[in-house]
């Protein structure tokens, strides 16, 4: 039992995840606080609201409750404004960078940052150690 607990926590996508998570949660508080300190103001300003949650309330007359739409809406755009940080500031850049890599792996353009691959580096030692014995660069594939 102890045994699959610890293959389980050592397994890549487990710590991938934890890490997601951490970065996730320290990601929150920036996109709050622009959007509480930036996109918030400047909404309630129109519609002349110290904040979305004081404005468009609406009394129910006898029973004294409120229904505060400007709070919901408030909700939908913050909802809306993180989404859209959260895209043009994270997906859209990774996706592009994806996109041109994946661009010049096809037409063979090869990344210096990328390591080699195992194949290539036992191909290569196989037709060095095939040099040093004297046998010529035989090279096929693995």
């Amino acid at each position: 039992m102890i045994q699959g607990f610890k293959e389980f926590i050592l397994r890549g996508n487990v710590i991938d995840l934890a890490v997601a998570f951490v970065i996730g949660v320290a990601f929150t508080s920036v996109v709050n606080a622009i959007v509480n300190n930036i996109f918030t103001p400047l909404i309630g300003a129109l519609f002349q609201a110290d904040s979305l949650d004081n404005a468009l309330v609406l009394t129910i007359p006898g029973v004294g409750a409120q229904l505060k739409f400007g709070a919901v809406l408030g909700a939908i755009i913050t909802f809306l404004i993180v989404a859209a940080v959260v895209y043009f500031v994270f997906v859209l850049p990774v996706n592009t960078l994806k996109e041109r890599a994946e661009a010049k792996r096809k037409a063979g353009v090869p990344d210096p940052d990328e390591p080699e691959s195992e194949v290539t580096l036992l191909g290569e030692i196989r037709d060095l150690l095939a040099e040093q014995r004297g046998t010529g660069t035989h090279r096929q594939e693995l």
